[in-house]
């Protein structure tokens, strides 16, 4: 199993690499196409749909993608888009995690496919007008979900149960801890104000989430990197949800080791738009 998580990794990052630091982006946003594309045909997977159903919704969701690029979209300042979209991520993703996996199943379908399918788009545009606004925007978010995660793992492997009874959400994901959830949001914390000191110290002029967090306040950048690392746990912790619903261990298996696209951006999908939002104040 570790070998295979291996090979796809070092695969995927043979891929997405090139396509980061091509310019102009445009294999990159063809790639991230692909990505939301397939990451929609699981979202009808696990809502139950037929496999010609969820491969019209990948299609829908790539078309999606293409007509808001053909519309110059990922040209324009979406701040009204990103506030709509990072409000209803805090808003339901508090409701789901509140009301429980038995929630999820009172939904009407048509609402979740929708649902689904437009977090997907918005995440699409996120990532892209990222990609456009730098490599190191870009890079600044993503690293801040993946040291989350590694913070919030290692913390909650030596420190779980230490100093929290109860676990962050049992019924929902089981094995992760209120340490393990600290852990990440002090991890995002040190890597803010490191980040933050090497944009300083470089030459040339370069722009960063932390960067432009930090031109408001140092203290507003702290709690936006806190709450950034809250939203990222949170989509993690939907996406489980989603899954216990569904009764499946992984939205599928089109990345061997890894499980499936939704699997790897699920903490992505709502810290895309939170950002783009955060910076555009």
């Amino acid at each position: 199993m570790l070998k295979q998580r291996v090979i796809t990794a070092l695969v995927l990052l043979a891929i997405l690499l090139p396509s980061i630091f091509a310019f102009p982006p445009y294999a990159f946003a063809l790639l991230m196409v692909v990505a939301v594309a397939a990451g929609a045909w699981e979202w009808g997977r696990l809502n139950q749909c037929g496999q010609g159903a969820a491969l019209a919704m990948g299609a829908v969701c790539g078309a999606l993608c293409l007509l808001a690029w053909y519309m110059q979209l990922l040209a324009m300042p979406l701040r009204m888009l990103w506030l709509v979209a990072g409000s209803a991520w805090v808003l339901v993703g508090a409701w789901l995690l509140h009301a429980g996996v038995a929630s999820w199943s009172t939904v009407p379908k048509g609402l979740r496919l929708a649902g689904g399918v437009l977090a997907l788009w918005v995440a699409w545009l996120a990532v892209v007008q990222a990609r456009i606004m730098g490599i190191n925007y870009l890079f600044s978010v993503l690293v801040l979900v993946w040291v989350a995660d590694i913070f919030a793992y290692f913390a909650g492997r030596s420190m779980g149960g230490r100093f929290f009874k109860r676990k962050l959400a049992p019924s929902i994901s089981p094995g992760k801890t209120w340490e393990g959830a600290c852990g990440g949001m002090l991890g995002v914390v040190v890597c803010a104000f490191v980040w933050r000191s090497v944009d300083a110290a470089t030459a040339a002029h370069v722009d960063s989430l932390y960067t432009r967090l930090s031109q408001v306040h140092l203290a507003f950048m702290v709690l936006a990197v806190v709450f950034l690392a809250a939203m990222s746990i949170v989509g993690d912790l939907v996406e489980s949800l989603f899954k216990r619903s569904a009764g499946v261990k992984d939205s599928s298996g089109l990345l061997p080791g890894h499980g499936g696209v939704l699997d790897r951006v699920d903490a992505l999908l709502p810290i895309l738009p939170l950002a783009m939002m955060l910076s555009s104040l």
